[in-house]
């Protein structure tokens, strides 16, 4: 299979990238891990390509008390070495395979905004957030997209034409919080049929004060709910089916060839209660 053709960009700094964005409109290439097969599969026909691996500032991973700001070069592989946040490194050993990780882009994973992803899960239950630049008179301007409005739709982001995602950051996370990423696949490495991430943050007493879970593979965006007044104030090992049923009830599952929604629905289910206790065990022996 080849791409349908195509004029290719190669900007070396981000005004002439963003400047070549507002011109063209373009695709843009980062990792490609996405984007290749789509172009080969002709599942996507842009007249322009512009590659950014040679702008210099987008990589690199800046961490502080408050987060973690991953530069849009940054590749998974390298993100998951760095060991900087509990969750993404859970997350991050759960994307694709090695050789994907390898290339492939948080920021870019984030843009291409499948619901079966990870990485979208992760910044949706932590309330992070993703820059866009786009060109603007004569420089770059730069706006902050909350995750809860930077998922618009199964494989659409908040990235305008002529824009450009250029970084993310996720909160980290407090004290006593812990944090699971459970899921279900046909093969390892393959996107889930199901998955739930969670954050749980619990007192002294052992009694949870805060829980989050998103969902992925069960709606169009990932699926955030708040399940912290369900539990109850309970202990952590308490987390039991009610909450579980809250979150099954938010989701909006779908029939496919690999999986119908009932399962699906299920799945849910059991991996809540499973991501729960497992961020609550982690909560309890200290948390981040």
């Amino acid at each position: 299979m080849k791409p349908p053709p195509f004029e290719y960009h190669a900007p070396r700094d981000l005004g002439a990238a963003l400047q070549t964005l507002a011109e063209v409109r373009g695709k843009v290439l980062a990792g490609g891990q996405s984007l290749i097969p789509m172009l080969n599969m002709r599942l996507a026909a842009p007249e322009h390509l512009v590659d950014i691996n040679r702008v210099a500032g987008l990589g690199g991973v800046e961490r502080t008390e408050a987060g973690v700001r991953v530069g849009a070069l940054t590749r998974h592989s390298e993100l998951e070495r760095a060991g900087v946040h509990p969750l993404l490194t859970k997350a991050l050993k759960l994307v694709a395979h090695p050789v994907i990780r390898n290339r492939g882009t948080v920021v870019g994973s984030l843009v291409h905004a499948d619901p079966a992803a990870e990485l979208p899960a992760v910044l949706a239950v932590l309330d992070g957030s993703v820059r866009i630049a786009r060109w603007e008179g004569s420089s770059p301007v730069e706006r902050d997209v909350p995750a809860r409005e930077f998922f618009v739709g199964p494989m659409e982001s908040a990235v305008q034409p002529g824009e450009l995602a250029v970084s993310a950051y996720f909160p980290s996370l407090g004290p006593r919080t812990g944090a699971a990423f459970e899921e279900v696949t046909r093969r390892h490495g393959d996107y889930a049929l199901a998955g739930v991430c969670a954050v749980v943050t619990v007192n002294e007493d052992a009694h949870v004060t805060a829980a989050r879970v998103a969902c992925i593979g069960v709606g169009p965006v990932p699926v955030v709910v708040d399940v912290t007044d369900a539990g109850g104030q309970s202990a952590a090992h308490e987390l039991d089916g009610d909450v579980a049923q809250l979150v099954q009830d938010r989701i909006e599952p779908e029939d496919d060839i690999h999986a119908s929604a009932s399962y699906r629905r299920h799945l849910v289910g059991v991996l809540t209660k499973r991501a729960l206790r497992n961020a609550a065990r982690e909560a309890e022996t200290g948390g981040a």
